[in-house]
């Protein structure tokens, strides 16, 4: 711990003192409860697990509460949190197909196997502040849900793919894919790397590049080709059964991009896609997640990097909203020395500034002027 003056570490402490007396608000009130925080903020608790890569509604909302509601704070404590865990296996990959879905929308097809579900979503609200929400009324139970298809309900992506119509998802190479939690982020990034930086990312970085792409920022022309959130189940692989072990399930949100279409001499034009997978119910994060892969994807298809979303190093290298805060949240510490050696450096300059100003002046002053000479035609 850096202690710059003395007394410091009894004001550090006062400091946090202060800190958790704000933090519990007016004692008239109860305290907030994990089960609170994690049932009725569950959309914040959601962003804390996604950018904080651990899958936890209990652990984030403890550090929801624990932040005082500063999410980015709250994903720096899961981040930190993350780091003492120790791993025991690796998932399967998990098979969003065979999602229990409770929201599926589509802005490709109307009429979609397995049918649409709207879900719980804001997207039809007025955006009005309801007055209802000073009071803790009851509310309404929700209609039972009522399928309008029973049968499978396959990806948009694969009915196209079926078709030959869109990119396929890409082969299994069967290597080990990158890990972003145990090695440094290095350039030129594979897209299993990326995808994973993505997933990680600020929501707000995320989204305005997203939007950069939309405005002309990038060669995209995307369609939703599908956007689903349910339960997924974990599966691990256990040597000493021979098959694999369902572990626990998650709820993920899933967005597939469908963007504008290439082709080649030898390959007949297609859609390609962008691909977003996060914890959570966070589609606004999920779709911008896949128009930046989108983007990402230039080289792919000998496209121009002319835009910020398309610039890996610049997109992956501020995205992460844990390492942004800690450079931006450093200029905070103590930096006499530095500040002091810069203030006497401007000092010094001003000085010779002056200095030479004065000279100037002298010089101008010693010489005679035309009327002093008697050779001008002032007042002839």
């Amino acid at each position: 711990m850096y202690v710059a003056v003395k007394g410091g570490e009894a004001a550090i402490a006062n400091a946090h003192r202060l800190l958790a007396d704000r933090r519990r608000g007016d004692r008239a009130v109860p305290a907030l409860t994990l089960v609170q925080i994690a049932g009725q903020l569950a959309l914040a608790v959601d962003r804390v697990m996604a950018e904080g890569s651990l899958y936890d509604p209990e652990l984030a909302a403890m550090a929801v509460r624990q932040s005082r509601g500063d999410l980015i704070e709250a994903i720096f404590l899961i981040r930190a949190y993350r780091t003492t865990l120790p791993r025991f296996a690796a998932s399967r990959p998990i098979d969003t197909g065979a999602m229990l879905i409770e929201r599926r929308i589509s802005a490709t097809y109307k009429d979609l196997p397995g049918g649409l579900l709207l879900g719980p979503t804001f997207d039809y609200t007025h955006r009005l502040i309801e007055p209802e929400m000073a009071e803790d009324g009851a509310v309404p139970a929700p209609a039972s849900r009522q399928p309008a298809d029973d049968g499978p309900a396959p990806r948009v992506t694969d009915i196209l793919g079926d078709e030959a119509l869109i990119e396929g998802d890409g082969a299994d190479d069967g290597g080990e894919p990158a890990d972003l939690t145990r090695s440094p982020l290095a350039f030129p990034a594979s897209r299993d790397l990326r995808l994973q930086a993505l997933a990680r990312g600020d929501e707000g970085f995320l989204l305005g590049l997203g939007y950069s792409t939309q405005r002309g920022y990038g060669r995209t022309h995307p369609f939703v080709g599908e956007i689903r959130i349910g339960e997924v189940e974990v599966e691990v692989d256990l040597p000493e059964f021979g098959f694999a072990v369902t572990i626990g399930r998650v709820r993920v949100t899933e967005c597939q991009m469908v963007s504008q279409f290439t082709g080649s001499k030898d390959v007949p034009p297609k859609f390609t896609r962008g691909y977003g997978l996060v914890f959570g119910q966070l589609e606004r994060k999920a779709m911008a997640m896949s128009l930046v892969d989108r983007a990402l994807r230039a080289d792919e298809f000998d496209e121009e990097r002319r835009a910020p979303a398309q610039d890996e190093e610049f997109v992956l290298a501020h995205s992460d909203n844990v390492q942004a805060t800690g450079f931006v949240e450093h200029l905070k510490l103590p930096h006499y020395v530095d500040f002091q050696a810069e203030l006497g450096l401007l000092r010094t300059m001003r000085g010779d500034a002056n200095e030479d100003r004065n000279q100037a002046s002298k010089i101008g002053e010693s010489e005679p002027s035309a009327l002093d000479r008697g050779d001008g035609s002032v007042g002839e």
